[in-house]
This record gives structure tokens, C-alpha cells and sequence, in this order.
């Protein structure tokens, strides 16, 4: 079973396989890990949204077979691009990710999440060679009550605002397509959606998230501020995230399913959910230099108390589990951020070592 919760390089080698969203953080971690099980790895994005980023810091762009800047808006060039490069298999993650940006732009979010899944959705059914589509969209897709239970996959939706409210509608236009089109189809496509925790790990530099944030305040000697330090979330590192999303791209079937057994849930058991506080603290600790945090709350934007994931059913049918706890996941980050200030620090390396290391470990569970 230990040896079973890691990919298989022999199943991606030679691949054709087409990641929205690639020049992202999560996309990018992504797009690294299946050029190193030797998949040709197509990308279809908008340019790098951070200055830094993983894709520029780790010239992720060198190991794609075809890297294509597009909007998932535009679905004539999406259905360009997936017509170009015929991908057995699909990810989607293009995505407006910031919570508080959603309040910000809720038109712009709706536009992305949504209807961006829907044109991705509606270009795959043209594409007769796919057999796997994969759908990123959140944890917060549940119509969360705050009150610390963990939500399984069969919970209801809604989301409280914009952001998660547009990643349900999300999850509904999936079922949709999933009911009208491809349970028709033949041949029948696999087709799921992801719904992760909150994840973390060297190259995110979006605006508020919490060790991005944290690695910019510590990086100029100031003090990280945070608005909810006792909100809980279900925090994991982006390898083993990333590590879920190949398992169940290898492991799905293109089985005839209700839409309610679509959706896969990853983050770490109930046990393992930790406040922003703890993982602020664990921040400081790993830098040093007397770094800190002081909270300064700011109820401008109203942001969910709690939040629990059951991941119970890939473990159950993955036999995937986090491998690296808290602790561990802020080392590797912190250890990815400190090499990626030193001038001409070779972060593909690194990325790769990382992902060795994360194998061997998630292996010998």
C-alpha cells in the first residue's frame, strides 16, 4: 500500500498532457513533477501572474513540450491549443485564486472560475483523444457553517462569497457537462474535479497568502501581520497535493457515475488542521533572525472562522494520505524561498530534490 501513494512513472511516460493554469504555482509544482515522470507536458496560460514566479525563477518554460500563453476566456484559442497538442489527459487550474480579490472583482472572478471551466468543459468535448479531464476548484465550495466539522465530497454547496461561490458554480457546470455530454460520450472520458486544502510552498508569491506574506515581511525585517490568527484551515504542501491530483488522473475510469461521485477531496486528516497562528509561528521559528507576526485585524472583508476537510475517500481508494506534516511543509517552503534569494540558485534543482524527497517519504509510509 506505502508503495501504491506515489505516481507511476511508467504510466505518464510519453504522455501527452495539456495543464491550464501552468505559469501558477500550483500548475507550475505540477508541470515540474510530470516532465520529471517523463510525460510531454503542453501549457496553456495567461502570462506569469507574479513577479517573481515559479515558472520565470525555475525556467519551468525549457521543460515543456509546448508552452502556449492564452485565456481560458478565449474559446477559440483554448480549443486551438487542445486541438495542437491532442492530450490524453487534462488539468484544469487556470483560476482567479484570491479569496479577497473575489470581493474585489466579483464579475472578473465569476468570468474566470466559471465560465472559464465552462469553455474548458465545452472544448474537451471536441477532443476525442482525451481520456482524463481533471478540474481544480477549491475546498471552499461547501456551504460552510463555521462550525469545524469536516466536510466530505456529498456535502452541500454554495460557497459565502464570490471566490467559493464561483468554484461551486464551478463544481455545478462540471456536473452538468458531465450528465448532458460526456456520460454520453463515445468513447466516455474520466472526468472529476479536485477540491484541495489550503496549500503551501516555495514559488507562490501571490498577494495575501499567509507564507508569501510572511516570507516578504521577514525578508525586509518587518513583522508579518495577520488579520484571523485563531481562523483554522486545512493547510498541506503543494507536493502533496500535487502528488493526489497524479494519482487520481492515473486511477480514474471513465466509469458510467452520477455527478455526486465526481468531486475527490486532499488535504490533511481532521487532526492535523491547524490555526493561522500556528503556522505564522512555525514560519517565524524556521527563519529566525527574530522574525515575528502581530495581528492586526481587518473586518473590511468578512473571511470563514473555519474550515475541515475529510479526505477519507482517497484514502480509502487512493491510499493517499498527506506525508509531510506542518512542520515539515514550512521547512521545504522556507527552504525553497532562501535559495531563491541567492542570485543564480539553480531552482529547477532544487524543485526536483524536492519532489525526490517528497516520493521517498510519501513511499515509506
Amino acid at each position: 500500500m506505502a508503495t501504491a501513494a506515489v505516481p507511476d512513472a511508467a504510466w505518464w511516460r510519453g504522455r501527452d498532457v495539456l495543464v491550464t493554469g501552468h505559469t501558477g504555482f500550483v500548475g507550475g509544482w505540477l508541470c515540474a513533477w510530470l516532465a520529471a515522470l517523463g510525460a510531454r507536458v503542453h501549457g496553456y496560460s495567461l502570462p506569469p501572474p507574479t513577479t517573481p514566479s515559479f515558472f520565470e525563477r525555475t525556467g519551468l518554460r525549457s521543460r515543456l513540450t509546448r508552452h502556449t500563453l492564452g485565456d481560458v476566456a478565449d474559446l477559440a484559442a483554448l480549443s486551438s491549443a487542445i486541438r495542437d497538442c491532442a492530450p490524453q489527459v487534462l488539468f484544469h487550474l487556470a483560476a482567479q485564486p484570491i479569496v479577497r480579490d473575489g470581493f474585489r472583482d466579483p464579475v472578473g472572478t465569476f468570468a474566470t472560475n466559471t465560465m472559464g471551466t465552462v469553455h474548458v468543459l465545452e472544448a474537451c468535448r471536441a477532443a476525442a483523444s482525451l481520456a482524463k479531464i481533471v478540474v481544480y476548484t477549491t475546498d471552499k465550495v461547501y456551504r460552510n457553517d463555521q462550525s469545524g466539522r469536516a466536510y466530505a465530497e456529498a456535502e452541500r454547496l454554495g460557497g459565502n462569497e464570490p471566490y467559493s461561490a464561483s468554484k461551486a458554480a464551478a463544481e455545478c457546470a462540471v456536473a452538468a457537462y458531465w450528465e448532458s455530454y460526456f456520460r454520453r460520450a463515445s468513447p466516455r472520458p474520466a472526468l472529476c474535479t479536485v477540491r484541495a486544502g489550503n496549500i503551501l510552498g516555495g514559488g507562490d508569491w501571490a498577494r495575501e497568502r499567509l507564507v508569501p506574506d510572511a516570507v516578504r515581511a521577514f525578508e525586509r525585517g518587518a513583522a508579518l501581520v495577520i488579520r484571523n490568527p485563531a481562523a483554522t484551515r486545512p493547510w498541506q504542501h503543494v507536493l502533496d497535493a500535487v502528488r493526489a491530483t497524479l494519482l487520481l488522473a492515473e486511477r480514474i475510469e471513465a466509469r458510467d457515475e452520477p455527478a455526486e461521485a465526481l468531486a475527490w477531496n486532499f488535504g490533511p486528516d481532521p487532526d492535523r488542521v491547524h490555526p493561522v497562528s500556528a503556522v505564522a509561528d512555525a514560519c517565524a521559528r524556521g527563519w529566525g533572525d527574530g522574525a515575528r507576526w502581530i495581528h492586526e485585524p481587518d473586518a473590511s472583508i468578512p473571511e470563514s472562522r473555519a474550515l475541515v476537510l475529510s479526505s477519507e475517500r482517497a484514502a480509502r481508494e487512493l491510499g493517499w494520505r498527506c506525508a509531510w506534516d506542518l512542520g515539515r511543509s514550512i521547512a521545504a517552503s522556507l527552504e525553497w524561498y532562501r535559495e531563491a534569494l541567492l542570485p543564480g540558485a539553480d531552482m529547477m534543482a532544487l524543485t526536483q530534490r524536492q519532489i525526490e524527497q517528497h516520493v521517498r517519504e510519501a513511499g515509506a509510509r
